[in-house]
Formats: C-alpha cells, sequence, structure tokens
C-alpha cells in the first residue's frame, strides 16, 4: 500500500501499537538532543535510571542557551555536561560553537531517522527528511535509555505546495502565511508534511525555518522530502554519506490537504503576542521600530545571513533602531568572514552578538519599554523578550532588515528590486574540530557537579481521591512562558527545581507562591491550548514540586500534556466546557482517582457543591505513569519487576 513519508517513517521504527490516528504508538529513537537550559534536568533523570552508556544511534548535548556565565551556576552546570557527556557516550557541543538546531541540521541531521529533543523545535531538522519532535527532558533521557518514545499517532495533513516565492518573500512567509491560515492550535495531533512542485524551489535553510516553526502550529512535527535538494545539501556540507532519498509513494493518501501557492505570498509579520496575529508587511507601513533583531534557530542560516549583509552594505541603520545579529554556528560565521560579509553588518551600525539563543529566550538583547522590536525569531509571547510590555513582531530577516534600514516598517513595493537567492558555495567548511566527542570507556571519568545542581525529589503515588485545591485559574493560550518564564536570572536555576518553582506564575500573578505555600494539593483551572509554546519540562515539574496534582482544563498543548504525565500530574478536560466558569480561584475539587479509567468520565464535586463531570484522553500506559507517582517511579518499577 502506497505511504507518504511520514507513515514510511513511524512504519520503520514502530515498537508498540497500531498506526491508526489517535491510538498510541511506540517508536525507537535514533537520535536525541538536549540544549543546557533542559539538559542538565534530563542528564539527572538519565543517572536515575543507572545506564552505564547511553543506547541511541546518536545522543547530542548542546550548550546554547544559558551562556551568560554570571556568577558560578551557568558555568558549572556546563562543567556538568561536558563530564557526564564523556561518561555515558554523548558528543558535547561547548557554548559559543552555535545554536543546537542549526548545527544539528548542519552536522548530524539525517533523513529517515527519528530524532526527539529537549526543546520544541527540534523539528527543524524536517528539513532534511528526519522525523524530528520536541520532547520533554525525560522523555529524551528515557530515549537514551533504549525506551521507545510514546506519542498518539498523529494524522498525517500534506501541505500541497505550488509556484516559487516571488519578490522580497522568503520562506519564513510560507509558515507565518500558514499560522494565520491554521492558527497556532491548526497543527495539534498532526504532522504537517511538505509535497508538490514547488517543494523544489525551496533550499534546505528554507525548509528548515518552515519546519522549525512548525512547533508554533502545535503540530506533532513537520517534514520535508530528501531529494535532489537535499542531496545538493549534503554534499555541499561534506556529508554527502548522510544522504537517503525519501519520498512519499506515488498515490500516497493524506488525512487532509492543503493547498498553497507559493508566488501568491508576500511579506507578513506576526503581531504581538501570538504566531498567529498576522499582518501583511504594507499594512504595517508607517509603524516605528525600535528594535530589529535577526538570528535564532529559525533564522541564523549563512543564507539567512548572507542575504542581510549583502542588504546592509554601503547603508546605516537608522539612529533611532538597534540592530542585533545573531549567527547560528560557528561554520556560518565562517562562511560570512571567508566572503568578507561581517564588515558590511558591522559597518551598518549592528552589534554582532555571540552564536547562541540569545535574544530569543530573552537572554540579553530586550527592546525598550513599550518598544517595536521586529525580530525573525519563532515567538512573540509578551515579556519574553525580557521587556515585559515590549510590542514584538516575528519576520523574515530581509524584513527585520529593511526596518532597521528605514526605522519603521515600510511598503515592500518601495524597496526595489529584491535580492536574487543566495545559495550554498561549493564547499562548506566543517566545524566539526568543535565538537567533543565521548571516549570509548567512560568508566573512569568523574562527573563534576555544583552546588546549584540538585538531586531529583521522588513523587508518591496517586491516592485514591485526590481533594485538590485551585491554586491559580487561568484563560485561553497560555504558554509555558507564563508559567515559568525565561530570561537569565530565572533560566540559570534549571538544575535546582525547588529554587526555580519559585518563579512559577510569577509574572501572571505576585500573589500566587505564597497563596500555594498554604495549599497541601492543589490544581491549575485553565482555558483552550493550555501549555502550547516551550518543551521545557520545569512548566510541570515546578508545579509538581509546590503540589500540583491536577491540571483542569478546555484543551491542552501536546507537549506540555506529555510533561505533566511525565511527573504525575493529572491532565483532564471539562465534558462540558462551560463549567469552566463554574470554578473559582480558592475552590475545592474532589477528584475520584480511582474512578479515572482510560477516556472516561468521572464526576468532581467542588466546595460549592457543583458537579463537574471531567474526562481525558490518557492512553491505559499514560494512566498507570500517573498514578505511579509519574514516568521515573513506572520505569523504576517495570525494571524491578523484569
Amino acid at each position: 500500500m502506497p505511504q507518504n513519508i511520514t507513515q514510511k517513517i513511524i512504519s520503520s521504527h514502530l515498537v508498540s501499537g497500531e498506526m491508526k490516528p489517535g491510538t498510541e504508538i511506540g517508536l525507537k529513537i535514533d537520535q536525541t538532543l538536549t540544549q543546557d537550559a533542559t539538559g542538565t534536568m534530563a542528564y539527572l533523570q538519565f543517572e536515575a535510571i543507572g545506564l552505564p552508556r547511553v543506547q541511541t544511534d546518536l545522543s547530542v548535548s548542546y550548550v546554547d542557551h544559558n551562556t551568560l556565565q554570571m556568577g558560578f551556576r551557568n558555568p558549572d552546570d556546563h562543567q556538568y555536561l561536558r563530564t557526564i557527556a564523556e561518561k555515558y557516550g554523548i558528543v558535547f557541543s561547548r557554548a559559543g560553537t552555535g545554536i543546537c538546531h542549526q548545527l544539528h541540521l548542519e552536522n548530524f541531521a539525517k533523513p529517515g531517522t527519528t530524532l526527539i529533543g529537549s526543546d520544541s523545535h527540534t523539528p527543524t531538522a524536517g528539513g532534511v527528511g528526519a522525523m524530528a519532535m520536541g520532547a520533554g527532558g525525560l522523555s529524551v533521557a528515557l530515549a537514551m535509555a533504549g525506551e521507545p518514545y510514546s506519542i498518539p499517532m498523529p494524522k498525517v495533513v500534506k501541505i500541497h505546495l505550488t509556484g516559487e516565492l516571488k519578490g522580497w518573500a522568503q520562506g519564513k512567509d510560507v509558515i507565518l502565511y500558514l499560522l494565520g491560515l491554521l492558527t497556532v492550535k491548526g497543527g495539534v495531533g498532526k504532522v504537517m508534511e511538505y509535497g508538490g512542485p514547488g517543494v523544489a524551489s525551496l533550499s534546505v535553510p528554507e525548509r528548515a525555518t518552515i519546519t522549525n516553526m512548525g512547533a508554533e502550529l502545535g503540530a506533532t512535527t513537520s517534514i520535508f522530502p530528501s531529494d535532489d535538494v537535499t542531496r545538493d545539501f549534503f554534499t555541499k556540507m561534506g556529508r554527502s554519506q548522510d544522504f537517503v532519498e525519501l519520498v512519499a509513494d506515488e498515490g500516497a493518501e493524506y488525512d487532509e490537504i492543503i493547498e498553497v501557492d507559493l508566488s501568491t505570498i508576500e511579506p507578513l509579520a506576526a503581531a504581538p503576542h501570538m504566531p498567529d496575529v498576522m499582518k501583511t508587511v504594507r499594512e504595517l507601513a508607517g509603524l516605528k521600530v525600535d528594535q530589529s533583531a535577526i538570528g535564532s534557530c529559525t533564522n541564523s542560516s549563512y543564507a539567512d545571513l548572507k542575504s542581510v549583509a549583502l542588504l546592509l552594505r554601503d547603508k546605516h541603520i537608522t539612529p533611532q533602531t538597534d540592530l542585533l545579529i545573531s549567527p547560528g554556528s560557528k561554520q556560518v560565521m565562517k562562511m560570512l568572514a571567508a566572503e568578507n560579509l561581517i564588515e558590511p553588518l558591522m559597518d551598518a551600525g549592528a552589534r554582532i552578538l555571540e552564536c547562541t539563543c540569545g535574544p530569543c529566550i530573552g537572554m540579553g538583547g530586550s527592546p525598550v519599554s513599550k518598544g517595536v522590536s521586529v525580530r525573525t525569531f519563532n515567538r512573540n509571547f509578551e515579556g519574553r523578550s525580557g521587556t515585559q510590555d515590549g510590542q514584538v513582531y516575528l519576520t523574515s530577516p530581509l524584513v527585520a532588515a529593511m526596518c532597521a534600514i528605514r526605522g519603521e516598517f515600510s511598503d515592500p513595493a518601495t524597496w526595489g528590486e529584491a535580492p536574487a537567492k543566495v545559495e550554498l558555495p561549493d564547499t562548506v567548511p566543517s566545524i566539526r574540530d568543535q565538537f567533543i566527542f565521548p571516549p570509548d570507556d567512560g568508566t573512569v571519568v568523574e562527573i563534576r557537579r555544583g552546588p546549584n545542581i540538585v538531586a531529583l525529589e521522588q513523587f508518591d503515588a496517586a491516592p485514591e481521591t485526590l481533594e485538590v485545591k485551585v491554586a491559580i485559574k487561568v484563560g485561553d493560550n497560555i504558554t509555558t512562558d507564563h508559567i515559568l518564564p525565561a530570561g537569565a536570572q530565572i533560566t540559570a536555576l534549571r538544575s535546582n527545581i525547588p529554587a526555580i518553582s519559585k518563579y512559577i506564575f510569577s509574572r501572571v500573578d505576585e500573589e500566587f507562591q505564597s497563596r500555594i505555600e498554604n495549599i497541601d494539593n492543589a490544581v491549575i483551572v485553565g482555558g483552550e491550548n493550555y501549555g502550547q509554546g516551550s518543551s521545557r519540562e520545569h512548566a510541570a515539574l515546578g508545579p509538581r514540586h509546590l503540589g500540583v496534582r491536577a491540571v483542569v482544563t478546555k484543551s491542552l498543548a501536546r507537549i506540555h500534556r506529555a510533561n505533566l504525565v511525565n511527573f504525575g500530574i493529572f491532565p483532564l478536560l471539562f465534558v462540558n466546557k462551560d463549567d469552566y466558569d463554574a470554578i473559582g480561584q480558592d475552590d475545592t475539587l474532589t477528584i475520584p482517582v480511582a474512578g479515572i479509567t482510560a477516556g472516561s468520565t468521572v464526576t468532581a464535586t467542588t466546595s460549592t457543591g457543583k458537579s463537574i463531570e471531567l474526562t481525558n484522553d490518557l492512553s491505559e500506559k499514560e494512566l498507570s505513569i500517573i498514578k505511579a507517582g509519574g514516568l521515573l517511579n513506572a520505569v523504576r518499577q517495570a525494571r524491578s519487576e523484569s
């Protein structure tokens, strides 16, 4: 029977379950990646499993988030990550080498493989035909231990591309168009698989930009074929041995098909404060811009930055606008330097930052108060930039550069002829020597731990009945940035759960911490799409540390839902969404845990006497994990019984 690309990869990696949409499947994982903001916890969890070596074909530990080494915490974490990598057989990428997704695309991603990473933008590798998914750190730790990765079998949506991009439109505008069309919930439970004649017109960096921001659709992942364009990319990167052709079979079926004519797409901008609040750049003409920032895992490739350098050559940015540029890797920097393209950036007035995530996660580069910041990043959640009232717009690199030159948004029709598309040179310099590969035998390696690295606590199993008090009630589209903010001060505490938990909901409700301190068992009540955004498992682990035992919402984002399960928190859904209004903050909810079965409905009772029906979309396995007190407990229990 003809198969699409997604079905081919899943069928070749299927360990358990049936390939029927919505049913739970287990997948063998070939590769994993972590970054330092999530990696310390993932490796603490891997240590707790007790294996002497990772079981994957390749695992890579990248340092790209917490690179502001102010005080001992981040340097200590990086030292821990380096020694952990040496001991357990993990490739290590030190601070300044580059951003994990850009580096993985350049050096390690392979068509037809499975990859999970403790970062929601891991689907970047889908640009070369890998099935790459973001996951919580515990899921990554278990994959490194050889455990299958469990997900609901996704539906497969074909994005059928025709035509070619014209004028000033870039690959970023394709995914912005889809976000405007489908919203941040449009990809939930789905893989977005790109096909059609228009695919051949998109380079691998453009494809990777699109798959990277597929995370903003809520999609399980996004994937492109591995075709002649992919072959050319691997050849130029000196990795021709890693190329495998991977295309959908003739006659392959899809659950849905969306037609997109690339020639009709114009430059777009996601307006504050969601990636799906779409505007055309021309309709924003006249809006003053205080800052432009170009980079992040979405748009920091050689092609992106060369196009910007050529546009800025012999020009100056306006005095009222700052321009920040974050190259994606040392390879990108070397290529720009070889072509004398760093000087035009500096001469134009740009600040060249380190090859890291930087401003994308509020790690420096914050805009002025109420400032308009035009960024080539993937998220514009309120406060994520580090400035709570910052007004962040998401655009392509060319749009961000033009905003810096003119000091405002302007109609692309006034920009003149669009620059030619940038292609990779025939020979690309390797930075393979920048990675630290592990020794064959790590048994003699001493793991070095600083005082900020705190051992994991073990959570108790679920009781027969939960009496939980509402610690906070929030609305729709609450992101993991709302639950646990990013930024230098907070992110430095990722390996210290008691310390970082003090910041849970700190920018949403200043009284949350004092309130939850007086609650033994708590519940969070939320609206639609609760937990969208980053894969940060601390947004589940922190609340669990504080005593949260259940989250009751109208709907949940995929990765956050999985993280709740991993740490023994019940993800429950309103049967009647109007019941959301019947629960108030400080109400107590009695939930009959013993009566919860996979997919069942139970009746909870509020302290005001209101009966509320709650359901779940849990599998039997997930339910057993929660009742055991979390995934680590369940794995320990299973291994002790085997």
